[in-house]
């Protein structure tokens, strides 16, 4: 399996592909994908999920001076984790529910072990209605206490999920942990088949030498031509 690191610049790219703007970018890392003049795969949505408005088709370009890429095979994958980060942040949860797996649902970790025994799975229609959704869940145990965690989803989204603002991060990984403390990183061999893009803040002061990092990893599922997310898992330092 290819893995690609990423760095800044990159989410900016792939939103800017979604509205038909393309913006320079660096890739980095074993096996990185050659730059070219052309973009050879479209990011095609899930059914429900319709491309943005004034998307351009792959291959078309916007000036000569600015640089467009082939991502190979895993622009699609990038788009739709770009596409579920962003409804994310805006709340659109019509949106996200549609690139949530029709079958398999998506399960939620709250720290960097994926614990199949304890983390909870919700369908797209659960996480189509989650605003309405009162429920308290036990979602696992919070790291260093013990405690178990209590929330309603909507309060584990905001700290769970999206604590920080994962458009904006400096780096972001293609099946590769950007960030990881002393937790047993086991995603790869929990959602076997499947691939994922984390979303890392390495550090967010300088001063905290990295220990205030936090990731999010979004676990996709290939069905046909649609990459469909099964997983979310949340990382951060913990003591």
């Amino acid at each position: 399996m290819k893995r690609f690191l990423i760095f800044p610049c990159i989410l900016s790219l792939v939103i800017g592909l979604l509205v038909g703007v393309l913006l320079p970018i660096n890739l980095s890392g074993g096996d990185t994908p050659p730059v070219s003049n052309s973009v050879t795969n479209t990011f095609t949505p899930p059914p429900g999920v319709s491309q943005p408005a004034g998307s351009s088709p792959a291959g078309s370009s916007q000036g000569t001076e600015t640089p467009e890429l082939n991502l190979e095979d895993n622009f699609p994958l990038l788009g739709s984790a770009c596409a579920v980060s962003r409804a994310i942040q805006r709340g659109e949860w019509a949106t996200l529910a549609a690139y949530v797996h029709p079958d398999r649902g998506v399960t939620f970790t709250p720290y960097s072990t994926v614990e199949p025994g304890t983390d909870l799975t919700f369908t797209a229609d659960q996480i189509k209605n989650l605003a309405q959704d009162q429920n308290v869940y036990t979602w696992g145990f919070i790291d260093g206490r013990g405690d178990p965690i209590q929330m309603t989803i909507l309060q584990y989204f905001e700290r769970y999920v999206y604590d920080r603002d994962y458009t904006q991060v400096p780096e972001i990984g293609l099946d590769r942990i950007m960030t990881g403390g002393n937790a047993l990183e086991n995603l790869t061999e929990i959602y076997e088949g499947c691939r994922f893009v984390d979303f890392s803040f390495p550090s967010a002061d300088p001063v905290n030498d990295g220990l205030d990092w936090s990731s999010l990893k979004l676990v996709f599922q290939l069905e046909g031509d649609h990459w469909y997310l099964v997983g979310v898992v949340h990382g951060e330092w913990t003591i």
